[in-house]
Protein backbone atom coordinates (compact mmCIF):
# COMPACT_ATOMS: atom_id res chain seq x y z
CA UNK A 1 0.00 0.00 0.00
CA UNK A 2 1.28 3.64 -0.76
CA UNK A 3 1.64 6.18 1.64
CA UNK A 4 -0.97 8.90 1.71
CA UNK A 5 1.41 11.75 0.40
CA UNK A 6 1.71 9.67 -2.70
CA UNK A 7 -1.94 9.26 -3.27
CA UNK A 8 -2.40 13.34 -3.07
CA UNK A 9 0.44 14.26 -5.63
CA UNK A 10 -1.03 16.65 -8.12
CA UNK A 11 -3.86 17.41 -6.60
CA UNK A 12 -3.85 20.75 -6.56
CA UNK A 13 -2.55 21.06 -10.04
CA UNK A 14 -5.68 19.56 -11.05
CA UNK A 15 -8.01 21.53 -8.80
CA UNK A 16 -6.35 24.44 -10.20
CA UNK A 17 -6.53 23.42 -14.09
CA UNK A 18 -10.25 22.86 -13.30
CA UNK A 19 -10.78 26.32 -11.93
CA UNK A 20 -8.73 28.53 -14.66
CA UNK A 21 -11.90 28.80 -16.95
CA UNK A 22 -13.96 29.88 -14.30
CA UNK A 23 -11.26 32.59 -12.83
CA UNK A 24 -11.17 33.67 -16.24
CA UNK A 25 -14.62 33.71 -17.00
CA UNK A 26 -14.96 35.48 -13.70
CA UNK A 27 -12.20 38.07 -14.99
CA UNK A 28 -13.75 38.99 -18.15
CA UNK A 29 -17.60 39.58 -16.76
CA UNK A 30 -15.70 42.38 -14.42
CA UNK A 31 -13.90 43.82 -17.34
CA UNK A 32 -16.72 44.14 -19.22
CA UNK A 33 -18.87 45.75 -16.12
CA UNK A 34 -15.53 48.19 -16.02
CA UNK A 35 -16.30 49.42 -19.82
CA UNK A 36 -19.98 49.90 -19.09
CA UNK A 37 -19.04 51.55 -16.36
CA UNK A 38 -16.31 53.77 -18.36
CA UNK A 39 -19.67 54.12 -20.98
CA UNK A 40 -22.21 55.66 -18.44
CA UNK A 41 -18.95 57.99 -17.34
CA UNK A 42 -18.16 59.25 -20.73
CA UNK A 43 -22.06 59.72 -21.83
CA UNK A 44 -22.83 61.32 -19.23
CA UNK A 45 -19.65 63.63 -19.75
CA UNK A 46 -19.98 64.19 -22.87
CA UNK A 47 -23.63 65.59 -22.34
CA UNK A 48 -22.39 67.72 -19.27
CA UNK A 49 -19.89 69.25 -22.13
CA UNK A 50 -22.20 69.52 -25.37
CA UNK A 51 -25.00 71.43 -22.82
CA UNK A 52 -22.65 73.66 -22.18
CA UNK A 53 -21.81 74.63 -25.26
CA UNK A 54 -25.18 74.73 -26.75
CA UNK A 55 -26.15 77.34 -23.48
CA UNK A 56 -23.65 79.84 -24.74
CA UNK A 57 -24.76 79.15 -28.71
CA UNK A 58 -27.06 80.89 -30.68
CA UNK A 59 -30.17 78.64 -31.23
CA UNK A 60 -30.90 76.38 -34.49
CA UNK A 61 -27.68 75.34 -36.69
CA UNK A 62 -25.25 77.05 -34.70
CA UNK A 63 -26.21 75.41 -31.45
CA UNK A 64 -26.27 71.63 -32.82
CA UNK A 65 -23.01 72.65 -34.32
CA UNK A 66 -21.34 73.67 -30.84
CA UNK A 67 -23.08 71.05 -29.28
CA UNK A 68 -21.95 68.07 -31.12
CA UNK A 69 -18.84 69.08 -31.52
CA UNK A 70 -18.26 69.92 -27.49
CA UNK A 71 -19.90 66.04 -26.74
CA UNK A 72 -17.24 64.27 -28.90
CA UNK A 73 -13.93 66.60 -28.24
CA UNK A 74 -13.32 64.34 -25.49
CA UNK A 75 -14.47 60.87 -26.77
CA UNK A 76 -11.81 58.98 -27.95
CA UNK A 77 -11.86 57.28 -31.05
CA UNK A 78 -13.22 53.95 -30.11
CA UNK A 79 -16.52 55.96 -28.79
CA UNK A 80 -16.38 58.12 -31.23
CA UNK A 81 -17.35 56.35 -34.10
CA UNK A 82 -21.13 55.12 -32.38
CA UNK A 83 -21.37 58.63 -30.76
CA UNK A 84 -24.68 60.38 -31.45
CA UNK A 85 -25.45 63.65 -29.93
CA UNK A 86 -28.40 65.91 -30.21
CA UNK A 87 -29.33 68.88 -28.05
CA UNK A 88 -32.66 70.73 -28.29
CA UNK A 89 -34.88 73.37 -26.31
CA UNK A 90 -34.95 77.11 -26.18
CA UNK A 91 -34.70 78.75 -22.50
CA UNK A 92 -33.92 75.38 -21.63
CA UNK A 93 -30.76 73.50 -23.53
CA UNK A 94 -30.85 69.92 -23.48
CA UNK A 95 -28.18 67.42 -24.42
CA UNK A 96 -28.46 63.68 -25.21
CA UNK A 97 -25.20 61.48 -25.80
CA UNK A 98 -25.63 57.72 -26.91
CA UNK A 99 -22.94 55.55 -27.09
CA UNK A 100 -22.44 51.92 -27.81
CA UNK A 101 -21.04 50.01 -25.28
CA UNK A 102 -17.60 47.66 -26.76
CA UNK A 103 -17.32 44.14 -26.47
CA UNK A 104 -13.87 43.62 -24.08
CA UNK A 105 -11.78 45.83 -26.02
CA UNK A 106 -13.17 49.03 -27.40
CA UNK A 107 -12.57 49.31 -31.21
CA UNK A 108 -13.47 46.41 -32.40
CA UNK A 109 -17.29 45.46 -31.73
CA UNK A 110 -20.35 47.08 -29.54
CA UNK A 111 -23.07 45.52 -28.11
CA UNK A 112 -26.05 46.56 -29.85
CA UNK A 113 -27.65 48.36 -26.83
CA UNK A 114 -26.73 51.85 -25.93
CA UNK A 115 -25.87 53.99 -22.70
CA UNK A 116 -27.32 57.68 -22.72
CA UNK A 117 -26.26 60.21 -20.96
CA UNK A 118 -28.38 63.42 -20.35
CA UNK A 119 -27.87 66.84 -19.42
CA UNK A 120 -29.77 70.20 -19.39
CA UNK A 121 -28.92 73.26 -18.48
CA UNK A 122 -30.77 77.38 -18.75
CA UNK A 123 -29.61 78.82 -21.78
CA UNK A 124 -27.33 81.95 -20.85
CA UNK A 125 -28.79 85.53 -21.89
CA UNK A 126 -26.51 87.69 -23.50
CA UNK A 127 -27.07 91.31 -23.00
Amino acid sequence: MRPQADRDRGQVSIEFLGMTPLIVLTLVLVWQAVLVGYTFTLAGNAADEAVRAGTAAAPGDARQAACSAAGLKHLSKAWKGSADVTCGGSGYVTADVRLHVPVLFPGLIDFPATVTGHAGAVEEVKH
